[in-house]
Order: C-alpha cells, then sequence, then structure tokens
C-alpha cells in the first residue's frame, strides 16, 4: 500500500548506458553553420563546439555525483508529485533549519559550494554559533522531481510550490525556520513566508525586491547616479532573445529539443545564464565549466528541459511578492533607491551589498551569498 507521506533515501546513480549515449549524441551532433553577428545571434558555434568537446572527453560526471551523493537526499510524494530533496542536518547544536529554493535555469546543483560553510561553519572556519540543517528541494519538474506520467493537469503555481515546501518542512517535523532563495527561489522564499508565517523566521532572497513598476512617485528622491544604475538594470532586463514569451506559449516545441539533442539543452542553459548576467562580456565564465556541465547533465539525465519551463507556461515568472508578515532580507541589495520601494511594502530586516559576477549567485560567488545568510538569520534564531 501506498503511504503518501512516505520519505525514502535517494542515490543518484546513473546507468553507464545513459552516460555512453550521452557521449555518441555529443559526438554526433550536427553542427549549424554559424551566422554573422557572434554572440548577437546566439551561442557561437566554436564557443560550443569547445564546451561540447569538453562534456564528451574531458567533464568527469561520476566525480560529480559522487560530489552530489555525499549529501543525504531524499524523496517524498506530495499533491501527487515526486519531491527529491537534499537534507543536510549540521552537527552544531542549535542549528536552525533553513529550506533553500534554487533558480531557473538550475538544479540542487546551484548549492554544491555553499551547503558545506552553512551546516559545517566550524569545519570551514567560520562562527559555529550560526550554523544551519539545510534543505534543498528540487523544483516540481526539475531534476530528480519529474513530472509524473501523465502530467497533472493543475497548474504548478508559486503559490502550490509554496505550499508542497510548507509540507516538506512539516514532515520533517521543522517547526520554526528560515527560507532563502534566487531567481525562481526568491519568488517562491517570501510566498511561502506569507503561506507559513507561524513557522517561517525570515525571508531572504538574492534580489528582486524593490524593482520598479512604473507607479507613480516610486523613484521620487533618486540621484541621477542611481537613475544610472537602474538604467543599466533595465536594459539587462529588457529585450534579449524573447524566450519569455515563447516558453509561456509554445514549452512543448522546445522540448523536443531539450530531450533529443544534449547540444541544444546546453547551448539553451549557456545563453540564459550569459543573458542573464549581461552581454558585456559574452566569453567570461563566470560559473567553472564544470558546474556548469554538472547542471546540464542534470537536465539531460532527467529528461526535465522542457517540464523545468512551467515558470512561464503556467504564467509563474514575475517578481517576489511584497508581503510584511514575516521580516525580510536582500542579500544582492543594489542601488538604494531599490530599497526605498521596497521598504513600502514589506518588513525589510536586511539590505546586503554582496556583488556577484553572475545572476547565478550561489555558483559564481558563493561565499559573499553564504556571508549574506549567516548575517540575516544569525540575529533570528
Amino acid at each position: 500500500m501506498l503511504v503518501m507521506d512516505e520519505i525514502k533515501p535517494f542515490r543518484i546513480d546513473i546507468p553507464q548506458t545513459d552516460l555512453d549515449d550521452l557521449y555518441d549524441r555529443l559526438r554526433r551532433t550536427r553542427w549549424a553553420a554559424q551566422l554573422p553577428g557572434g554572440w548577437s545571434r546566439g551561442v557561437p558555434v566554436a564557443y560550443l563546439r569547445e564546451l561540447a568537446a569538453y562534456w564528451a572527453d574531458g567533464f568527469d560526471w561520476r566525480a560529480q555525483e559522487t560530489r552530489l551523493n555525499a549529501f543525504p537526499q531524499f524523496t517524498t510524494v506530495i499533491d501527487g508529485q515526486t519531491i527529491h530533496y537534499l537534507h543536510v542536518r549540521s552537527p552544531e547544536p542549535g542549528a536552525l533549519p533553513l529550506i533553500m529554493t534554487h533558480s531557473w535555469p538550475n538544479t540542487v546543483a546551484e548549492f554544491l559550494d555553499v551547503i558545506g560553510p552553512l551546516t559545517d561553519p566550524r569545519g570551514h572556519g567560520l562562527d559555529p554559533s550560526v550554523a544551519f540543517h539545510v534543505v534543498a528541494p528540487s523544483l516540481p519538474g526539475f531534476g530528480f522531481s519529474p513530472f509524473p506520467e501523465p502530467a497533472d493537469q493543475r497548474p504548478w503555481s508559486i503559490e502550490r510550490v509554496a505550499r508542497t515546501w510548507a509540507e516538506l518542512m512539516s514532515r520533517l517535523g521543522y517547526e520554526r525556520y528560515g527560507a532563502q532563495g534566487n531567481d525562481a527561489g526568491a519568488l517562491v522564499t517570501p510566498q511561502l513566508a506569507v503561506l507559513a508565517a507561524e513557522h517561517v523566521v525570515g525571508s531572504l532572497i538574492t534580489a528582486g525586491l524593490g524593482i520598479p513598476t512604473g507607479k507613480p512617485g516610486e523613484l521620487d528622491g533618486a540621484s541621477a547616479e542611481e537613475l544610472a544604475e537602474l538604467e543599466v538594470m533595465a536594459g539587462r532586463m529588457s529585450g534579449g532573445s524573447g524566450y519569455g514569451p515563447y516558453l509561456a506559449a509554445r514549452p512543448q516545441t522546445l522540448a523536443y529539443g531539450f530531450a533529443d539533442s544534449p547540444v541544444m539543452q546546453l547551448a539553451y542553459l549557456v545563453e540564459r545564464f550569459k543573458e542573464f548576467d549581461g552581454w558585456d562580456e559574452p566569453e567570461a565564465e563566470h560559473i567553472a565549466r564544470d558546474l556548469v556541465l554538472t547542471n546540464a547533465s542534470l537536465y539531460w539525465f532527467t529528461g526535465t528541459g522542457g517540464s523545468s519551463s512551467w515558470t512561464y507556461y503556467d504564467g509563474a515568472a514575475g517578481l517576489p511578492i511584497e508581503q510584511t508578515v514575516v521580516p525580510s532580507g536582500v542579500t544582492h541589495g543594489g542601488p538604494s533607491v531599490l530599497r526605498r520601494i521596497a521598504e513600502r511594502g514589506n518588513d525589510l530586516a536586511y539590505w546586503g551589498q554582496a556583488q556577484s559576477p553572475s545572476h547565478m549567485v550561489a555558483m559564481a560567488a558563493p561565499e559573499p551569498l553564504v556571508n549574506g545568510i549567516r548575517e540575516f538569520f544569525g540575529t533570528r534564531r
């Protein structure tokens, strides 16, 4: 008999036949001709060929699999959906439970470099009085949380994910915990705070609060320097490839390419990372190649390239909600004008000025993120 609240240990063990198939497909790629315009037309052929060649002949998946399996992993079924998650308990007494929600298009591999310092600060030369039991779930439709077949026809709203996270933390026996997230995770985190306000001690996101929406008076008092910073930020957030509207309208069409061609999946992920970070230095690699390819491999092996786009086709993409029921914090705050806007709709308790060369901050700049998490939650234990 199926026990709906059952928790099962999980270990990543990709069959060798799947690895062999990946390498064969990579080596047999039918490469497109290079169009004029370089990065302005998409990921250049030469760049992608080099990266794909390394994926096939240099990248060590088994080493990354071992690294991921060093963290205890589990699955459980909530609201009809299998949820995979890392659950790493701290050896420190009084550690605060912390649920961390990853980005799109990303996976729990995003947290490989931050879990250790958060759960075992003593072992990483940090003050052991601030420690965490980390719970890092794979979002529904991502990685080892694949959609069932046939897929559930109910939309995966951010609120539905937040309710799932609240149930997960309850199932794990955590009555008091913090919540942190980036990108898609930054949407889930404040929503979880609203739905489980009696349990969440603080909502910390990397960015997204205070983004101007065009309301009258929003930018009153902004200096010329602040307005210039906002203009640069707006330039990065607008235009681009137009992937959002396409995913909202025709995700199934792209899913065929993601499922059949690892190079298509890789190109799409690389383009998203580059586009999010701005095109000023398109050749720059702010995230280690092995981490980029670990992420791509997880999408490929689990076949979740298409299903991970639900934030767009289910209308869940956007900005984090404002809420005042739980204290909020932002690690990568940006211009002061954003803080002033954010303060109007949030109980803003922390506005960090951490820096990252990439939108995927946990992968590109883990240390400042760890510091921000420790600063914010260190006073909310």
